[in-house]
């Protein structure tokens, strides 16, 4: 298989991604923290009229609600990352590890051509994908790569 010919040809539908999990603006952070534990999610979609307005995700909750001893009861938009980069569906894989690594994001909403969150794609499905490529590489990776056996081991 030819990883850089399919970042290219396969698309991000491909890689199945997660449930768009939304909470609305005015709600609040504690109740977009209860949805990410309960669905066992990175992030939450900040959504109005079906419109993607941010991503609250647990980077957001570190930097701008512990770290700032914010309250648990201000509303997510006041903490969401606004108008985040998106994918849509039939973009090719590639383009979403590039718009990954360049803002240094974890989580991607995948929106249609309406604008319409209908996923979220995380950094767990393209390492998912990437195992699929290198197998054998990936599963014989030594538990600490950088330690290689001075002597042969076995008999």
């Amino acid at each position: 298989m030819d990883l850089a010919k399919n970042l290219k040809i396969d698309s991000v539908s491909r890689l199945q991604p997660t449930p768009p999990w939304q909470v609305r603006p005015q709600q609040t952070v504690a109740d977009a923290v209860q949805l990410m534990r309960q669905e066992k999610v990175g992030c939450v979609l900040v959504c109005a009229d079906n419109r993607l307005l941010g991503i609250f995700t647990e980077r957001d909750l570190m930097r701008r609600v512990l770290a700032e001893n914010q309250p648990l009861s201000q509303p997510v938009e006041q903490c969401m990352t606004p108008d985040p980069v998106t994918v849509h569906p039939k973009d090719p894989i590639g383009k979403a590890v590039r718009r990954m690594e360049e803002g240094g994001y974890r989580h991607l909403p995948v929106v249609d051509e309406a604008g319409r969150a209908i996923g979220v794609l995380s950094v767990k499905r393209i390492v998912h994908y990437l195992v699929e490529h290198f197998p054998t590489t990936v599963y014989n990776l030594p538990p600490d790569p950088g330690v290689v056996p001075q002597e042969r081991e076995g008999a």
